[in-house]
């Protein structure tokens, strides 16, 4: 696979919540978490952020084609805090995600392993560590071009790289416009990867409020 060149985000960076502690962040569709090895990938919400607050890390990221939320610390205690939540799974996300075709169950769970496969690839594999997301359906039935769409409300119970973009396409019905592991008609319904990280819940690590925070998406 050739080496990936970001094309240009001119999409902004929306601060959700802000406090000496921490931001949660609203990252546009096309924008790098991190910035590459590349100097061609310097853009980044990393890169952009550190410019108004120095110090600043992510707390997890979100892939090049996924909008959405995000939380980040503004100094390394907090980065402690926030990051042990996660290890803890005591941090809850939910995502909106536009996946092809008309799925037959309204609910359900997907259990399926997943491993590295060639870089960047991942794979679904027996021997992969465990993978766990949830679904349901929010809108059935939408056509793209003449084909059946489904909207649907994901729960990743744990946290591996590309699992939603793997569990859908597990499924049989991958995530519209996907570029990694969609091949033909799913992958040019859209501009973008049909995928956004909608709420987080997390407990604020120094006033011990539950933060609640919701984004809506543009699909």
């Amino acid at each position: 696979m050739t080496e990936f060149i970001a094309p240009p985000c001119l999409g902004n960076i929306d601060i959700l919540f802000q406090d000496e502690h921490l931001l949660v962040i609203n990252k546009p569709s096309g924008l790098l978490s991190l910035s590459g090895k590349n100097p061609l990938n310097v853009d980044s919400v990393h890169h952009r952020l550190i410019k108004d607050f120095p110090g600043c890390t992510l707390i997890h990221r979100l892939d090049f084609g996924t909008s959405g939320i995000m939380l980040v610390a503004l100094n390394k205690l907090i980065n402690g805090l926030l990051t042990k939540q996660f290890q803890n799974n005591e941090v809850d996300k939910t995502y909106i995600a536009l996946l092809l075709g008309e799925l037959s169950c309204l609910e359900g769970d997907i259990k399926a392993p997943i491993a590295k496969g060639e870089f960047p690839l991942m794979k679904v594999c027996e021997t992969g560590k465990a993978a766990h997301s949830h679904y349901r359906v929010l809108e059935s039935s939408q056509l793209r071009q003449n084909q059946s769409v489904t909207k649907v409300l994901f729960n990743p119970i744990t946290g591996r790289t590309h699992q939603l973009r793997l569990h859908s396409q597990f499924i049989g019905h991958p995530i519209i416009g996907c570029d990694l592991y969609t091949l033909g008609k799913s992958q040019h319904l859209a501009h973008r990867l049909m995928l956004h990280a909608c709420s987080l819940s997390f407990v604020h690590p120094v006033t011990g409020v539950r933060m609640n925070i919701e984004s809506q998406s543009e699909f």
